[in-house]
């Protein structure tokens, strides 16, 4: 049975639906000649044969047929592999940087901040993978069909600056890693290079194999797991605190920095361009999407995963909060400098645990500091594993960022070049602002970009999670696997607070920088020229959900609507998008029915 009308996958099956005219109108014999079947549009009827696509060009894993109905320990090792991609971008050195600041700034109080911003991620990629799974298409590709050209590309270059940010986030604690681990002889600049390098070099992997592909990422997650769990454990802290700051939702004298603190944590965590990454990974499995058990069974064990990987992710979230709750809440700069007289590292502490007030000001945090504070407080080879840490974090995110701006393009610019164009395109537009900034900037000016680039990548957010509510949403996109009014309902609930706390965020680091006389015009426009956007998305979103005054507005199908479809759907509720009739301008071209009803 096929998903859907237009957003069927596999062309090569020899039991694809066909379509038929459904009028005599003349513009439905230009559409399509009367006597050949129609090939249902999808991403490789737009991708050039050569053209292969990242992550699963060469291979789709095969899911195993089970007899039995109940669960499959087999099944789910088949499914495993996109989640554990899709939670790396929950580990990037961004986010560790958040979570060592909120644990200096409020010891153990915000865990629970981290817990329910990861199960709020967690409800967002099970849509996006929904969708992937459903459609056979992702998240960048339902955009180029679903939005008019101006939008999709206003879209397109928001998700791109996202993934800049990300990117430039995950380069630079790359480079900040190696540049602790070979002793400062490795300037930044010069870890940036290399992370170029290395990056290219492990991408091309998937020419071996894609589970090959999978189980390096898997090593990488790993090796997180064991350096900053070893830190947890010398460390020492308390497990009842860390226990009652994660379950207890409450954050006692609690002052403006500390809400701060929260507020970045949300905003680090859930990443826009994770939920077009995640829509994508899930295409890499083999899905009969003409059986409707086969797509809820795929729906089940990606859900299943992205669980038990966003678990791992939080586990690994938690080890950096609690360490540095224990050891750097409360301190000053000479705190730190006391306990590092007589170590390697103190000329280096010297130079970075340093105030305008004798010392006396509470640490701010960040990962070289981070490092520092280890090597001072639980000697070098500390430091040395909070590197490798870093290091396997940053080199696991910079490769999913780039995946990630590898489907954006495919999907938003239905770009028909060959693979190692495309990386080096997406590549070189993260890489070439990192390089200046690494080159031309100091340590400490390098770290507190963390801040900016959160907040920067807060305003992207709309635009990942309105399109996908929207499309998950839609009868005519779903099936019977749309999303139920509760899922609507929670998951427009939850995305309104997260963006609202994100905004919250920005303003206040718009505030922080206190701008004056054309810049602040400038921000002012362009804050404006958001939130029309904003509402743009939240009218498409409204219609796409079925509202009939929306659907059947002049305007709205005018400007907001896609041109070449509609939502007509006939016996939409008895199975899987069953009979879908396409129209153009209020006038019918074609429908296209499953043959398995």
């Amino acid at each position: 049975m096929a998903s859907n009308g237009t957003f069927s996958k596999n062309t090569e099956q020899n039991d694809e639906p066909t379509a038929s005219s459904s009028t005599n109108s003349p513009r439905s014999s230009t559409s399509r000649p009367q006597h050949q079947p129609f090939v249902i549009p999808n991403e490789g009827t737009y991708l050039k044969p050569a053209a292969k696509q990242a992550y699963f060009s060469d291979e789709k894993v095969l899911i195993p047929q089970a007899d039995q109905t109940s669960f499959s320990f087999r099944k789910l090792w088949a499914f495993t592999g996109p989640g554990f991609l899709m939670s790396i971008a929950y580990l990037d050195p961004g986010n560790i940087e958040s979570d060592l600041q909120s644990g200096a700034a409020a010891k153990y109080q915000i865990l629970w901040v981290l817990l329910w911003a990861t199960v709020l991620g967690l409800l967002m990629q099970r849509l996006a993978a929904r969708l992937g799974v459903v459609t056979g298409l992702h998240l960048a590709e339902m955009c180029y069909r679903q939005y008019r050209r101006f939008p999709r590309v206003i879209l397109w270059i928001m998700i791109e600056i996202a993934i800049i940010g990300s990117d430039m986030q995950e380069v630079i604690g790359t480079a900040i890693a190696i540049y602790l681990l070979s002793n400062k002889i490795v300037p930044l600049w010069g870890g940036v290079l290399i992370t170029i390098v290395d990056t290219f070099t492990f991408l091309f992997l998937d020419k071996y194999g894609l589970r090959k592909l999978e189980f390096f990422f898997g090593l990488l997650i790993s090796i997180m797991a064991i350096t900053f769990g070893y830190e947890y454990i010398v460390s020492a802290p308390s497990q009842v605190e860390v226990l009652e700051g994660m379950f207890v939702p409450w954050c006692k004298d609690c002052n403006e920095n500390v809400l701060l603190q929260a507020v970045g944590i949300v905003g680090a965590v859930i990443m826009p361009h994770n939920l077009y990454l995640h829509s994508a990974l899930v295409k890499s499995r083999d899905i009969d999407r003409r059986q409707p058990k086969k797509v809820s069974e795929a729906n089940f064990y990606f859900f299943i995963e992205a669980s038990v990987a966003l678990f791992v992710s939080l586990i690994i979230n938690l080890f950096v909060v609690a360490v540095f709750a224990h050891g750097m809440y409360g301190k000053t700069n000479q705190d730190v400098l006391d306990v590092c007289v007589n170590k390697t590292m103190y000329d280096d502490a010297k130079a970075s645990f340093t105030d305008a007030h004798n010392n006396t000001d509470l640490i701010d945090a960040d990962i070289y500091k981070g490092g520092l504070f280890l090597g001072c407080t639980f000697g070098a080879m500390a430091m040395y594993i909070w590197g490798v840490g870093i290091l396997a974090a940053g080199q696991s995110s910079t490769m999913t960022g780039t995946y990630a701006g590898q489907f954006s393009m495919e999907g938003f610019l239905n770009l028909q070049w060959p693979r190692w164009r495309r990386v080096l395109f997406t590549r070189l537009i993260a890489i070439i602002p990192t390089f200046c900034l690494a080159f031309f900037t100091r340590m400490e000016d390098l770290t507190h970009l963390n801040d900016i680039l959160n907040a920067v990548m807060s305003l992207q957010l709309p635009f990942a999670a309105i399109p996908t509510i929207a499309f998950t949403s839609c009868v005519a996109i779903m099936g019977e696997f749309v999303n139920g009014v509760t899922n609507k309902v929670i998951s427009i609930l939850l995305t309104i607070v997260v963006i609202t706390v994100n905004i919250y965020f920005v303003v206040v680091q718009v505030e922080t920088a206190a701008l004056e006389g054309g810049l602040l015009g400038l921000v002012c426009i362009v804050g404006v020229l958001y939130l029309l956007f904003n509402l743009y998305l939240v009218i498409h979103m409204i219609a796409f959900m079925g509202n009939q005054r929306f659907m059947n507005n002049r305007w709205i199908q005018r400007f907001v609507l896609p041109s070449q479809n509609s939502f007509a759907i006939k016996n939409a509720n008895s199975s899987y998008a069953s009979e879908l009739t396409l129209c153009d301008n209020s006038i019918s071209i074609y429908s296209i029915t499953s043959k398995d009803n």
